[in-house]
């Protein structure tokens, strides 16, 4: 999902289904910890992490390229009817109705992709105890400001949601924060980690929270390793895998054979995403409360530590790293099996000693 038409919302009130999956910050939701592949890098101090857009901007590029294919489409047009002085006016304002249609389309999917920022971490800061969110490119520099962030304190008035969203893909689920405006109206939205398709997959939300909630309440010592660290300096090759995952994380030969053709598609345009891009700046008021000592033993990546899709695949085969790495948490009194617990989530109106209230 396209995390700009979350800004539907603002303005309005936060929806029913979110309200009534609010995620408590202060209480597990689940029996299952792990991380589902959203960091990329913690330490005693912070964690950061991915926003939703991150994984999913070659798909942000591949509809920039079916408008701008159309656009060429739209001038051919234009041009041909332009080449006979007896065509008739309207035969005019059908190609430019639709240039500019697609360059409306365009310029939607192609902002905040290219020319913007490589990556957009939502930095989780025990020490502040609040979250801030990298949202823009600030493009004119101003001293010690960095890019755009959004801070977002840690505290049980804020509102952290499992948002469901029905798509003509099917339905998403991911985690939101919602800030309020005066008369309890979504003055701003954003979501957090990665999206997950289908009611099964809600567990791994769950867990994911439990995993970011464990890290601000108790730190680093208490979490199993993530699933991988995501390189903060993407290569071609991490490219082509953020591509071809972006098709699922597993999959059979055949599967991988009929989406390799969009593969090589996608992989070159999200290649051009993160060439014209650069990587986030922090404002220097939150760069100093982010110093870390140099021997912090929960530090990490640190030196034989793999980042990224390859480095991560390879040493899983070597064993030298966990696979799907996770554990039960500790203090949970709820159901057992994840799975059912889930399903509990997915209702309506799940029970009230899950939810936040």
């Amino acid at each position: 999902m396209d995390e700009r038409l979350m800004k539907k919302c603002i303005g309005l009130s936060v929806p029913e289904w979110d309200m009534a999956h609010r995620l408590p910050i202060n209480r597990l939701v689940g029996p299952d910890m792990w991380d589902s592949g959203t960091i990329f890098r913690f330490n005693s101090a912070y964690m950061d992490v991915t926003d939703q857009s991150f994984m999913e901007k070659q798909w942000m590029m591949g509809a920039a390229l079916i408008a701008l294919i159309a656009i060429g489409c739209g001038l051919f047009f234009l041009a041909l009817f332009m080449s006979n002085p007896h065509a008739p006016l309207f035969l005019y304002a059908i190609p430019a109705v639709f240039i500019g249609g697609f360059g409306y389309l365009l310029i939607r999917f192609g902002r905040g992709v290219m020319f913007s920022l490589t990556r957009m971490p939502i930095r989780f800061h025990r020490r502040a105890r609040k979250l801030f969110a990298v949202r823009e490119r600030r493009y004119f520099d101003a001293k010690n400001q960095g890019d755009h962030v959004w801070e977002i304190p840690w505290n049980e008035e804020e509102l952290f949601c499992l948002h469901k969203e029905v798509t003509q893909f099917g339905t998403v689920y991911h985690i939101r924060h919602y800030a309020l405006d005066a008369e309890g109206k979504v003055a701003r939205v954003f979501s957090i980690g990665r999206e997950w398709t289908g009611k099964p997959e809600i567990e791994i939300l769950l867990a994911q929270w439990n995993y970011w909630c464990t890290f601000m309440n108790e730190g680093p010592q208490a979490l199993p390793k993530p699933m991988l660290f995501h390189t903060e300096r993407e290569t071609p090759r991490e490219s082509f895998l953020y591509s071809l995952y972006g098709f699922g994380l597993t999959g059979s030969l055949l599967w991988r054979l009929i989406t390799m053709p969009l593969v090589l598609i996608f992989t070159p345009l999200r290649m051009l995403a993160i060439a014209t891009s650069r990587a986030p700046i922090w404002p220097e008021a939150i760069e100093e409360i982010s110093q870390i000592d140099p021997n912090d033993a929960y530090a990490e990546p640190r030196k034989g530590t793999p980042v990224g899709w390859a480095e991560t695949v390879l040493a899983q085969q070597r064993k030298e790293y966990p696979d799907a790495p996770q554990r039960k948490t500790d203090g949970w009194s709820g159901i057992e099996d994840g799975v059912e617990n889930a399903n509990q989530w997915a209702l309506d109106q799940p029970p009230k000693n899950l939810a936040g209230g």
